[in-house]
């Protein structure tokens, strides 16, 4: 069975908007670059830069914790490290994220965005050597299946934004939940890359926000439970081999 890659995102700076992409080139056991390359932690995290490691994302700015960061619009531009951020009223900045200076302004920005939701000091982290900020220790991309969107849709009765899932893959053409055939560990061939299947990703209330409105709208994770029995949502891969990953791509389980 194969499929099709239809969309290609990254996010910069986790739990704020998506980037798209028309290509991205990927290095084995690398990430989207950029991808979740930032983190803004709620009082201290527990990161610690000098040994990296996972931290349960409840401990940083995300859509389970503040709903209405969803309606925030970003852009990174990755020759300058140059991040604009802005409300739906078109009010906003633009900061250096690779500078102190410029990590300090936007959790200034973020404080007060959210002064009525946060009570702890916000501090914008740099994940150092290649470290990204993903909610799996292991998961270093991930892919949605098109498909399944849409079977839940007709469960729901109304429309879901794949957005909502946070995906950095979306691959349309297969059948809803062929994902569940991969097993972990086993190849999924993209163009001229291939990934290794790390684990399903299991879902939260951050499914449960518009990622327009920034609204809590729809229990997408009782919808799972209730009509399909799973949590989850989407899976999370590893690159074994790199390459450049382009939207158009076939994809093919082995």
């Amino acid at each position: 069975m194969s499929g099709r890659l239809v969309s290609i995102f990254r996010h910069p700076v986790k739990g704020l908007s998506p980037e798209m992409l028309e290509n991205v080139a990927l290095e084995p056991n690398g990430s989207l670059p950029n991808d979740r390359r930032y983190a803004v932690e709620v009082g201290a995290s527990g990161f610690d830069p000098s040994a990296p490691a996972h931290v349960s994302k409840m401990k940083f700015a995300v859509l389970a914790r503040f709903p209405e960061l969803a309606r925030l619009r970003t852009r990174l531009q990755d020759a300058s490290g140059l991040f604009r951020v802005e409300d739906d009223h078109g009010f906003g900045v633009d900061v250096p994220l690779d500078r102190e200076d410029g990590r300090t302004a936007l959790a200034r920005f973020l404080e007060a965005y959210l002064s009525g939701s946060v009570q702890a000091t916000m501090r914008v982290l740099e994940g150092p050597g290649g470290h990204m900020f993903s909610d799996h220790p292991q998961g270093r991309v991930s892919v949605l299946n098109l498909a399944s969107v849409r079977l839940l849709e007709q469960a729901v009765g109304r429309p879901i934004d794949p957005l909502r899932f946070r995906a950095n893959l979306l691959v349309d053409g297969l059948t809803p939940f062929a994902e569940d055939d991969w097993s972990v560990g086993s190849a999924l061939r993209v163009g001229e890359l291939e990934f290794s299947v790390v684990s399903p990703v299991v879902r939260c209330v951050a499914t449960h926000v518009n990622p327009t409105s920034g609204e809590t709208d729809i229990d997408l994770v009782e919808q799972l439970r209730t009509v399909f029995d799973r949590t989850t949502m989407g899976t999370y891969l590893v690159v074994a081999r790199g390459g450049l990953l382009k939207v158009g791509d076939e994809m093919k389980a082995s």
